[in-house]
């Protein structure tokens, strides 16, 4: 099947996989990945829906190649640091592009068909853990907790009805009025001394959890 760029029938916007695959990512960004259908895609892209066929076979193909392009935005870890450093480095790049596609979360490892980006990272991880002494079974476990831990941060993130510092307030403020009766003084306790203090953002909370994750892993490593 021919993938190149080409110009549809009646003057519609050239189109390529490339234009296609980030037209399929601007949908999902903006309305979801029940927003995406080969008929919204070719709506949102000015053409046919038979011209999206020429560049992708299906539905799940173009899932595919979106995951592939979150991978792509995820920092690869390399070998210019020493593992710990590589692996903070790319769990936030990783924490960024899940904030920026929340829709991915439950797709980045369910698909069958992984994209160039998508082995090229998973490579890297476990080069790098590798390369740091870690064992085949030790590599395994600090990949699999790890992600554990990113895509359930992204996903609770993604859930928070407030986002940034000093936001919580305005969310919590008519919760807290439920907490006055006496029946949850430790609810009342948390919320007035540490989540509704000046400064607090939920996000710092993931390089806490992050760093006691890497601590544990350095243990085991040595």
């Amino acid at each position: 099947m021919a993938r190149s760029s080409t110009k549809d029938a009646g003057d519609q916007p050239r189109l390529s996989r490339e234009r296609v695959l980030r037209g399929a990512m601007a949908l999902a960004d903006s309305g979801g990945i029940g927003a995406l259908t080969i008929r919204s895609l070719a709506q949102s892209l000015g053409a046919k829906p038979m011209s999206v066929y020429h560049y992708v076979t299906n539905k799940e193909e173009i899932l595919d190649g979106i995951v592939d392009l979150v991978f792509s935005e995820i920092e690869v870890p390399g070998s210019d640091d020493d593992w710990r450093t590589e692996m903070l480095r790319r769990a936030d790049s990783a924490r960024r592009a899940l904030r920026a596609h929340p829709w991915a979360i439950g797709l980045m490892e369910s698909r069958t068909s992984p994209g160039p980006a998508t082995l090229r990272h998973h490579d890297a991880v476990i080069a790098t853990l590798l390369g740091a002494g870690f064992s085949p079974a030790l590599t395994a476990h600090a990949y699999a907790l790890l992600d554990s831990y990113i895509y359930g941060f992204a996903l609770q993130e993604a859930g928070l009805p407030y986002q940034g510092a000093d936001t919580a307030a305005d969310i919590a403020g008519p919760i807290v009025e439920r907490f006055t009766t006496g029946e949850y003084p430790h609810l009342l306790q948390m919320t007035t001394d540490y989540y509704l203090r000046p400064g607090y953002d939920f996000g710092d909370e993931f390089t806490w959890g992050l760093e006691l994750i890497l601590d544990g892993l350095a243990r085991r490593l040595g």
